[in-house]
């Protein structure tokens, strides 16, 4: 076995591979940017390495410079994590030459899979069933438009090289195809290195299903069963788990042996991913195949047991698999949320800043894992697992050079059901401030009745929050939940007011019984009693809920019951009243006396600036290109400008019919949020 393992990569998956190599008992040597200086992944690893400047093209997938830090160090192997020089041939091809160990496939295989025209050539001849596309290289937009009227829209713009949904957009018709061509081209260059494009037919009500494959170099391949990935934006997945809700056993079988069959076709060894389609009559093509680690591989681990960074180590020193096909089982149910650093009340936009509070919830292990002591904790048969891969902590920054994803949360449980609750309290507890995220995004989606059923498409954002996501809204009993919470909060801040102005002579106090809560628009006239096991909250029908909780003052979690509801909620106090989240939902709540409530009832609202005749920047980023100039004529939906951060391409389009009256940036400007790019008559 190897001594000591170079991890060629950064954030959340170059902390993965760490725990297992520590496991095992290999030393570990991590690389680093300017930027990547005080990050986590360094402060874990035994030895660190700085090998250049903050953008990744001059630092993390600069071949020169990994290899001199395999060299200065005695690196016997190198883990390349996903992106950056995971499937870069010409990488693990000067390891072999450097007589190092590369923990990833043959570079025969990096080559043909890596390529998506080639792939998918290689899947037809291995009989494994593939979409309707061009698989020809594309000269320019025209051509694209041309061979997509041939193939029939929509179809799909992609890179050949590309990956994490970069260099990908879905076109629907001509005027789609000739934008969207040249911006995808732009992100595959910046992203790979590499703009060639190919084209395939886009099938509609579609699931992204992959099969997870592990292969040996003495003729051993097995598949781990499936994932799905169909909560995506953008080509991106947010939302993954393990098993599929949609497959049948028949269909799963044919799949893993279709992903086998394409594996041993070109030689493959570690572990890889093969992706599919699937239309609603289960039928199955191929997409590509990723020869690397996939983000989203914990949820394979926890329902199968398997620890696929160490199988990809082990067999990368030349051991045979432990197992074979008819040893792998799937057992209980896995979940993963990606956690992004991106605004989703700003149409998902990214977010860059200092991690002011940063306190994921206890990781806990069950199920699969538990036996193989994989993570923290212990937990009894049966409860549910949760698992946070993450590369940052609290105080630290998420920087615009490098992908937004903070953390992979994960929960596993007996049945999908459970899965899905533990990831909704998982998400109740995550505290995170400083930074624009999704986690509200998260919490609704895992309360969407379509999500629950396991009705789900690539198209379920776009479908269910098609002008984009508002937030949630509680009704009924929720609201009716957190209105006892805002009351049995009162109190206690009540109490410790009375107990403190009581020590002094002559202005003791008495705590009142009757308030009206107000949540979001709105109003609770309760009646509070405190209690032996709490407070007691009454409501104007009647009706009562019973709050018990250790909540303290100055706590940012409220964990307790209230009826006889379990519930974690986030809590902060604000001027003039208190801040709750939960479920998605984001709330200011109001205690007041029902004197104060008339009074404010008679108060003026205050009305936002109005920011209608301006084009703000809507995240950190990086002008590319001005699509208009002053005094032009713009219509709704017109394209302005684009705006690249974090390695995408975002076209800023109007809202409206307008003329440009003042242009303030223009391309090469690095802006900040709400700069004014634009302003119209």
């Amino acid at each position: 076995m190897f001594k000591k393992l170079l991890i060629a990569n950064r954030g959340e998956i170059a902390c993965r591979v760490i725990k297992t190599a520590r496991k095992m008992g290999i030393t570990t040597v991590a690389v680093y940017s300017d930027a990547d200086r005080n990050a986590l992944h360094v402060k874990m690893a035994d030895e660190a390495v700085h090998i250049g400047p903050a953008p990744a093209a001059e630092s993390y997938i600069v071949i020169d410079k990994v290899m001199q830090a395999i060299r200065d160090t005695g690196a016997e192997a190198v883990h390349p994590g996903y992106g950056f020089l995971s499937e870069n041939r010409k990488f693990a091809e000067a390891l072999e030459a450097e007589g190092v160990a590369f923990v990833g496939p043959p570079a025969t295989a990096i080559e043909q899979m890596g390529d998506k025209i080639t792939s998918k050539k290689i899947a037809a001849d291995a009989g494994v069933s593939t979409v309707p596309g061009h698989m020809g290289l594309i000269a320019d937009a025209e051509e694209a438009v041309k061979i997509s009227g041939e193939i029939g829209y929509p179809v799909m713009l992609k890179a050949s090289a590309g990956g994490g949904g970069k260099g990908m957009r879905i076109a629907w018709d001509e005027s789609e195809v000739r934008e969207g061509f040249q911006a995808s081209k732009n992100e595959a260059a910046s992203s790979f290195g590499d703009d060639r494009m190919f084209i395939e037919k886009f099938v509609t009500q579609p699931r992204h299903i992959e099969i997870q494959v592990l292969a040996d170099a003495h003729g051993n391949a097995v598949y781990l069963g499936e994932r799905e990935c169909s909560i995506q934006r953008r080509n991106q997945k947010v939302i993954e788990e393990a098993p599929s809700p949609f497959l049948d056993e028949a269909t799963r079988k044919a799949m893993g042996e279709q992903a086998v069959a394409l594996a041993q076709a070109v030689g493959y060894t570690s572990a890889g991913t093969v992706e599919f389609i699937v239309d609603g009559e289960r039928n199955f093509y191929f997409l590509e195949m990723n020869t690397r680690l996939q983000v989203e591989h914990p949820v394979t681990e926890l329902i199968t047991g398997v620890d696929l960074v160490e199988q990809m180590i082990r067999v990368a020193a030349g051991e045979p698999l432990p197992f074979g096909q008819k040893d792998v089982t799937l057992t209980g149910w896995a979940m993963e949320s990606r956690l992004y650093a991106e605004d989703p009340y700003r149409g998902f936009l990214p977010s860059i800043g200092r991690l002011v509070r940063y306190r994921p919830p206890e990781e806990i292990a069950a199920g699969p894992l538990l036996a193989n002591d994989r993570w923290q904790g212990e937990a009894p048969e049966g409860e549910t697992a949760v698992r946070n891969d993450t590369g940052v902590f609290e105080g630290g920054e998420i920087s615009m050079y490098y992908d937004p994803m903070i953390a992979k949360l994960c929960t596993w449980a007996p049945d999908r059901a459970g899965a899905i609750e533990g990831m909704r309290n998982a998400l109740d507890g995550f505290e995170l401030e400083g930074i624009g995220h999704n986690l509200p995004f998260l919490a609704a989606v895992m309360d969407h009745p379509r999500f629950t059923s396991g009705d789900i498409t690539t198209a379920f954002i776009e479908e269910e929050y098609p002008d984009g996501f508002e937030g949630v809204t509680p009704e009924g009993n929720d609201l009716q939940h957190l209105a006892a919470v805002a009351a049995h909060m009162k109190m206690l801040k009540e109490d410790r007011a009375a107990r403190i102005s009581g020590t002094m002579p002559n202005h003791s106090r008495r705590v009142a019984s009757d308030w009206v809560v107000f949540v979001g628009s709105q109003s609770f006239p309760v009646h509070i009693d405190e209690t032996d096991f709490g407070t007691e909250v009454t409501f104007e029908d009647g009706s009562h809920l019973k709050v018990n909780s250790d909540w303290h003052l100055g706590d940012r979690l409220f964990k307790g019951t209230v009826g006889d509801r379990p519930m974690i909620v986030k809590t902060e106090f604000i001027r003039g009243g208190a801040r709750l989240r939960y479920r998605g939902a984001d709330l200011k709540v109001v205690v007041r006396t029902p004197r104060q409530a008339e009074l404010a009832a008679l108060m003026p609202e205050k009305l936002p600036p109005d920011t209608s005749r301006l084009l703000l920047c809507p995240m950190p980023g990086l002008i590319v290109k001005v699509d208009v100039s002053e005094g032009d004529e713009i219509q709704e939906g017109q394209a302005l400008c684009t705006v690249e951060a974090m390695k995408m391409e975002n076209i800023l389009r109007a809202e409206k019919k307008g003329v440009v009256a003042k242009i303030n940036a223009g391309p090469g400007d690095s802006l900040s949020v709400d700069d004014v790019i634009m302003e119209f008559e």
